[in-house]
């Protein structure tokens, strides 16, 4: 091997190794995992929680770095899109809860007794552009 290809390994390896432990203190950072396991009253079942994050970030990783291509039923697309959605919205949720974004901007806008109004317009903004970018690019 030449150094050239040495110094990409070593620097794809890095990489990967940085964005890897960002998104793991992310996740801890935030809570995630113990607030669902909470929330779910399923505590005894925090090492799944814990392995299907793992093992989830490791084939993704493994699968975007190939083609694969699945060919799944159109019924089985509809729960893996659904768990995906789920994770993107609490991971939203639990970003928003621990960095008090709606208090905050509620005060700074003085709407402070009608938070409940701003979290459904960012809910339905959310839900519009979801189906805008699903009718249009989707397709």
């Amino acid at each position: 091997m030449t150094i050239k290809v040495l110094l990409i390994m070593f620097i794809g390896l890095g990489s990967g190794l940085a964005v890897g432990g960002g998104f793991v203190a992310f996740l801890a950072v935030l809570g995630i995992i113990p607030r669902l396991t909470q929330l779910t009253k399923t505590m005894k079942f925090i090492r799944f929680y814990e392995w299907g994050v793992v093992l989830g970030a490791v084939f993704g990783g493994w699968f975007t770095l190939n083609d694969y291509i699945f060919n799944l039923w159109e019924i089985l697309v509809l729960p893996v899109g659904l768990a995906s959605g789920i994770f993107v919205g609490m991971l939203a949720a639990a970003l928003t809860e621990v960095l008090n974004v709606f208090p905050i901007l509620a005060k700074r806008i003085g709407i402070e007794n009608k938070i409940i109004i701003l979290v459904m317009a960012i809910v339905f903004g959310k839900i519009a552009g979801s189906l805008f970018q699903w009718m249009y690019y989707v397709k």
